[in-house]
């Protein structure tokens, strides 16, 4: 049996019937089983990897007749469990030593200071580059000495930040209860486009349709949101256009 499987096989093989989002969205899936199959070292249930997916269980039998058909070692059946054998692989990718630090460095400040979601990403991603690499460097990465130091952010709440980030994706409004640094409360309807992540504080970047600017709010400072299912007028790129000519003109200004 081939046991090398390209992305674009992947792609080829899942052509879509209704559209490229439903492509993107099966194929994204696929390499998802995948990831999680490398994970397990003993046979996973079906059920559980269709709850991990979130997919039902036909959906999951189809996903992996695909997967064995482009040349994945899986093996199991339904009431017993499926595993990926040994020797499978993607095509290695290459790396020189300075990417894996900049790899490996990038990755560990994610895994201490993103919330949940973000941390889990980058445990994952490592643990797919990794798989995906030669032995040498594979060795390479895991011997990184390049450490990061202990978190002095002020505490953000996760929700909050996973919320947002949601907004921001979605492009819909939020309203905020927000305190300032002189201590007077308000209530907010916000435009969130960007997050910034400071070595102490996090920073969310939005408009704001009481001040009708551009207007910069500390997560620390908000005590309650609520997402809107409202769309705001202008797109993410569009707000961070205006953001970014804002902050070059004040730039520009403080050197004249």
């Amino acid at each position: 049996m081939n046991t090398l499987l390209t992305v674009e096989a992947l792609v080829n093989a899942i052509q879509p019937r209704q559209g490229w989002k439903e492509e993107m969205t099966r194929t994204q899936r696929l390499l998802g089983l995948m990831q999680i199959l490398r994970r397990h070292r003993y046979p996973v249930t079906g059920q559980s990897l269709a709850q991990e997916l979130g997919i039902s269980m036909r959906t999951l039998y189809r996903d992996i007749a695909t997967l064995q058909q482009q040349g994945a070692d899986i093996t199991g059946e339904a009431g017993v469990g499926y595993i990926l054998r040994p020797g499978f692989m993607l095509p290695p990718l290459m790396f020189s030593q300075h990417e894996i630090e900049a790899l490996v460095l990038g990755m560990r400040w994610v895994e201490q200071r993103g919330d949940s979601q973000l941390a889990s990403a980058a445990t994952d991603a490592l643990a797919k580059i990794a798989s995906v690499l030669p032995v040498e460097l594979r060795e390479e990465l895991n011997a990184n000495t390049l450490l990061i130091g202990p978190v002095s952010i002020t505490h953000v709440d996760d929700e909050l930040l996973m919320s947002v980030r949601k907004a921001i994706h979605q492009e819909c409004k939020i309203a905020v209860a927000y305190c300032d640094s002189n201590g007077n409360s308000s209530e907010r309807t916000i435009w969130p486009f960007a997050i910034g992540y400071f070595e102490q504080v996090r920073i969310l970047m939005a408009w704001c349709e009481l001040r009708g600017s551009l207007r910069h709010f500390r997560f620390d400072r908000i005590s309650r949101i609520a997402l809107s299912s409202q769309r705001y007028p202008q797109g993410r790129r569009a707000l961070m256009k205006l953001w970014r000519e804002r902050e070059c003109n004040e730039h520009t200004a403080g050197k004249n």
